[in-house]
């Protein structure tokens, strides 16, 4: 498998994101291995909160977040998925599959960093992957907090606002990524921001991760994923600890699947769901400290 690194020097100067690096190896699956990069900000005896972001933003997504968890004495770990952020990005497209990505991040969360009785915070492909985690891993995490995503199976049709995103991401001749994510939030980037969401991008030959990411979405029931997929389901469907739910109130990607996890999973009944007000798919940017202060007190009651 080859892969790119890129440069530690386009992280550089980045705004608002002061964190240290830290990184683990894991295999690659096809013989070599891949260097996965996480953050590990807050008291290390405090609960863990696992932040994974998703398609095509990175850990700087939560930089907003970060500092508010960690005031509410959370350790905060953030991967990079492979192929976004610090992490190396396998070249080809056909290097990356829907059950390598799960095997990844389990092999740096699970047998590399050792997380353990964890919050699983996932948006985007970061409840996608994670919410696989949780259900093949039970007993490493206590509860869940879902933003905006979803775990399709491919039995249901996707959202035309996800058919459309996925068409665009494969016809585009510029897949720029700062771009997409600024057209994902209900605020305004600024062009420094942007740019950090560029900055894993030197050019694109680093965005074949980006680029496969929306064709690993299960859209019909014979995917090579769905079988996984429904039999995470079915673990979920017996999951009683705590689950909640804080979607935004503007994203037409995702807009009602959170009824879905309400209904379904045991440990989502009952509860006081949050929704975000005055954010969009990304809402980590547009509402980052709100959300945080939602996963903190449910974190501290549940």
């Amino acid at each position: 498998m080859h892969t790119l690194r890129t440069p530690d020097e386009a992280f550089d100067h980045l705004p608002d994101y002061p964190f240290d690096p830290h990184f683990v190896d894991v295999a690659d699956g096809d013989g070599g291995t891949l260097r996965v990069h996480y953050l590990d900000v807050g008291p290390a005896a405090g609960e863990t909160v696992v932040l994974m972001h998703g398609e095509p933003s990175w850990s700087y997504l939560y930089r907003t977040m970060i500092p508010v968890l960690v005031d509410a004495g959370l350790r905060c770990v953030a991967p990079d998925l492979v192929g976004f952020g610090r992490s190396d990005k396998p070249a080809a497209r056909s290097d990356y599959t829907y059950a390598r990505h799960v095997e990844w991040m389990r092999q740096a969360l699970m047998d590399g960093v050792g997380v353990s009785g964890a919050t699983l915070v996932g948006q985007d492909w970061g409840g996608l992957i994670g919410l696989r985690l949780v259900a093949e891993n039970p007993d490493r995490f206590a509860r869940v907090v879902l933003a905006n995503t979803g775990l399709p199976t491919g039995d249901h049709p996707m959202t035309d606002a996800f058919l459309a995103w996925q068409r665009y991401s494969q016809e585009t001749p510029n897949f720029h990524v700062g771009g997409i994510v600024r057209g994902g939030c209900a605020t305004e980037l600024s062009e420094e921001v942007i740019a950090a969401y560029d900055a894993p991008f030197p050019d694109d030959t680093f965005k074949a991760g980006a680029r496969a990411f929306p064709l690993l979405v299960p859209t019909s029931p014979e995917d090579p994923a769905a079988a996984a997929n429904r039999a995470a389901w079915d673990g979920l469907a017996r999951w009683d600890k705590p689950l909640l739910t804080a979607f935004s109130d503007s994203d037409p990607v995702t807009r009602g699947g959170d009824a879905i996890f309400q209904k379904t999973v045991p440990g989502a009944q009952g509860r006081m769901h949050a929704s975000i007000a005055g954010a969009r798919h990304f809402l980590q940017e547009d509402k980052g400290p709100e959300l945080a202060a939602v996963i903190a007190e449910f974190v501290a009651t549940s």
